[in-house]
């Protein structure tokens, strides 16, 4: 039976997953951990993100401690976002991912070149 958000699942992979699924948040974390950004160089540096979408991970992600939200409370708003010291717990994970995900990048593509 699958696991709502809102559940606690026994897995630790699950938990993990928990936090950071989402077709984005890798994106996004990927993103910060070369520092802060403002919502509006977040959405620019990831064009295929629609706003609503940003916003709704962004927000998921403060509420689950990996992110940190910076509102300096003036007219126009400027809000910005950094990964939160127990967030930068998972650098060394995404780093894992990534390295992962170009291996399997280029097990594609020498997948797609044998069969043509």
């Amino acid at each position: 039976m699958p696991v709502s958000k809102k559940e606690v699942s026994l897995c630790p992979i699950d938990s993990m997953l928990s936090v950071i699924d989402g077709r984005w948040k890798g994106t996004i974390l990927w993103r910060l951990l070369s520092g802060p950004m403002r919502t509006s160089e977040l959405r620019r540096s990831i064009p295929e993100i629609t706003e609503r979408m940003l916003i709704r991970h962004l927000h998921e992600m403060v509420e689950d401690g990996i992110l940190l939200r910076h509102d300096k409370r003036t007219v126009p708003p400027h809000v910005s976002y950094s990964i939160s010291p127990y967030g930068m717990t998972l650098a060394p994970v995404l780093e894992k991912i990534c390295e992962w995900g170009r291996k399997h990048q280029t097990r594609i593509k020498t997948k797609t070149k044998s069969v043509r």
